[in-house]
């Protein structure tokens, strides 16, 4: 039997979920569906077995992981290790937004959302990264927001894409987003005015940063890339969106299922190809009649 590992965050429902049901179609090793609410994650998993009875991978089973919860992480990791001393995908999904109407505070919902979307996740990274094994395939699930040209100024543009910026550098700008969102001054600096959009921008800048650490691994041809999912019918838009999570997810799972040494890493990813982070138009994934809805939001 197969002893390779996949973990999927945030799977229980949306994109997540149908990311985990296509690795039970074609991955053949043990996938991980991991959520923060036990019930929710366990029902994924018994509706995944039953929409698929026929599946590829040796098992699915069901993890609790909030990534926002550095001991929740570390249990996973210290599980993950004893059990299977191993992983070779990794597919960062999990994520929150704020709808475009919500009343919280601008600069609570920059903290709340960073602290899930780019805190979570560089956390996840730093621990399962250990275990990953030679070959591994790392997915950031991002979004088209994300591109750079949604940043204003051009000196923090030229920062966040240079072949220099490390870890502690693009932590010192999003904090330094946050910090100027809560006093409502964060435009003034160039930042969208969509947290959403600044953490997705923040998760594919520290998508190159790990790529570059990765090509100094002596383990060999560990792929970490970033992707657009496109736009989704999930809770997270609504149901508005033009495509459903089976749709969105097959960039997701292209990445994570690439074979050895056939992708490069560090890239941003749309309909299974690779697009310049800092000039693409994805005028296929904007439905206009939505438009005064999404835009100042979170459509993956």
């Amino acid at each position: 039997m197969d002893n390779k590992v996949a973990l999927v965050t945030g799977a229980n429902k949306g994109i997540g979920y149908a990311i985990a049901k296509g690795l039970c179609k074609l991955f053949t090793g043990t996938v991980y569906l991991t959520a923060r609410n036990e019930e929710l994650g366990k029902d994924a998993v018994v509706r995944i077995i039953a929409e698929v009875p026929k599946r590829a991978c040796k098992e699915l089973r069901f993890y609790q992981l909030d990534i926002s919860d550095k001991d929740s992480v570390i249990r996973a990791k210290e599980y993950l290790m004893k059990e299977h001393g191993r992983i070779d995908i990794l597919i960062n999904n999990a994520g929150i937004a704020f709808k475009c109407n919500s009343t919280v505070p601008f600069g609570e919902q920059a903290f709340e959302t960073m602290k899930v979307n780019y805190w979570g996740t560089k956390q996840v990274c730093e621990q399962f990264f250990p275990l990953l094994s030679p070959h591994a395939r790392v997915v950031i699930v991002a979004s088209q927001l994300g591109l750079l040209k949604k940043i204003s100024n051009e000196d923090l543009k030229k920062r966040l894409e240079s072949a220099d910026l490390k870890m502690e550098n693009l932590n010192s700008i999003v904090n330094h987003f946050v910090e100027s969102a809560k006093n409502n001054v964060h435009t003034d600096f160039g930042y969208p005015n969509s947290a959403y959009a600044m953490s997705k921008i923040a998760v594919i800048a520290m998508t190159k940063i790990l790529q570059r650490e990765m090509d100094k691994d002596s383990r060999e041809d560990i792929v970490v890339n970033a992707c657009c999912p496109g736009y989704v019918a999930t809770d997270m838009s609504s149901h508005k969106g033009t495509l459903t999570p089976d749709e969105g997810a097959e960039t997701p799972l292209f990445l994570a299922l690439a074979v050895e040494n056939s992708i490069s890493g560090g890239g941003m990813y749309y309909l299974k190809k690779q697009v310049d982070w800092r000039t693409a138009i994805f005028f296929n994934l904007i439905d206009v009649r939505n438009w005064s809805f999404i835009k100042g939001t979170f459509f993956n």
